[in-house]
């Protein structure tokens, strides 16, 4: 096991003190992207902390060559975070910075990726080709629940039996308890349909008592009482679309945020209005919203 310096191991523990406040996603990526300004100052010869404005304008435009903005983007907001966190003079403040920052974005403008949407036809095409077996029925437990809700995949791994309460006409009331727009756990509530909530009362009943979790991983057909991964998510998408004679440029653009698109794009198609989208899938902005319906206006045109 490689030894920390004493300067990494200073900045490593400050970030230790984020946990609980932050997701640990969050921290996970402030450590990846201060690691790769730590490795970039090393290679260099030049001083990671405390940092002054001229190395991280350096670093900045030598990220811009190789990286998208917004990765650069947020190597600057982890260089400002581990400054704070040790009460060193912040130097990602100066106007020299944000002139960086804009000449990497003048200069190399990149349309964020978006992940397909899965339509409502391939949702149907996925879950038919389930196995016939208890992975089959989470799957398809989960593809249904996870369209339904608008979740995003670690929100759909999260949800517990206790976040679900039937209501009267046969229909499922679920509590999405915390997300990326929602750090401190407000939550929101989701609704399905009468198929869904018959599809998940299935599943619980053939995956047993005694799980903490909603969704779990199974081993020799069996429930195992642990939490699923977010990449679960993705995994069985893409495991669908290869089985489903899908091509592989069409695999490569499916991922765990596919049910989210695919189903606010379908919402927008039947005719509800940005609001009732918004709601529904938890966004806060509706620049981010538009990014995931652009699609959808091409499809009504094809339809």
């Amino acid at each position: 096991m490689t030894k920390l310096s004493s300067e990494q191991a200073e900045w490593e523990l400050a970030l230790t003190c984020l946990s609980g406040a932050y997701s640990t996603a969050t921290i996970k990526g402030y450590r990846a992207d201060f690691r790769a300004f730590e490795e970039w100052c090393l290679e260099r010869a030049e001083v990671t902390l405390p940092s002054d404005v001229k190395t991280v304008c350096s670093f900045i435009e030598a990220q811009g060559k190789i990286k998208s903005p917004a990765t650069v983007k947020r190597r600057i907001f982890a260089i400002r975070k581990i400054h704070s966190l040790l009460s060193l003079p912040d130097p990602t403040r100066d106007e020299k910075i944000k002139t960086s920052i804009r000449r990497v974005f003048r200069g190399k403008a990149i349309r964020p990726k978006q992940a397909k949407g899965l339509s409502r036809h391939a949702l149907k095409q996925f879950c038919e080709i389930q196995p016939d077996s208890l992975i089959g029925l989470r799957n398809r437990a989960m593809l249904h629940l996870g369209y339904e809700l608008l979740n995003r995949r670690s929100e759909l791994v999260a949800l517990r039996d206790e976040d679900l309460e039937e209501d009267s006409d046969g229909t499922l009331r679920v509590l999405i308890r915390r997300s990326k727009a929602d750090p401190y756990g407000i939550g929101r509530i989701g609704f399905t349909s009468k198929e869904t909530s018959k599809l998940i009362g299935e599943w619980i009943e053939k995956r047993g008592p005694n799980i903490d979790w909603l969704f779990c991983p199974i081993y020799k057909n069996r429930a195992c009482n642990r939490d699923l991964k977010p990449a679960a998510v993705k995994n069985i998408i893409k495991h669908a679309a290869k089985k489903s004679g899908e091509s592989p440029d069409t695999i490569l653009d499916y991922s765990g945020h596919s049910l989210r698109v695919g189903a606010a794009q379908h919402l927008l198609m039947q005719g509800f209005d940005t609001a009732a989208i918004m709601r529904a899938g938890g966004w806060k902005s509706i620049s981010t919203l538009a990014r995931y319906l652009e699609k959808a206006e091409h499809n009504v045109w094809k339809s």
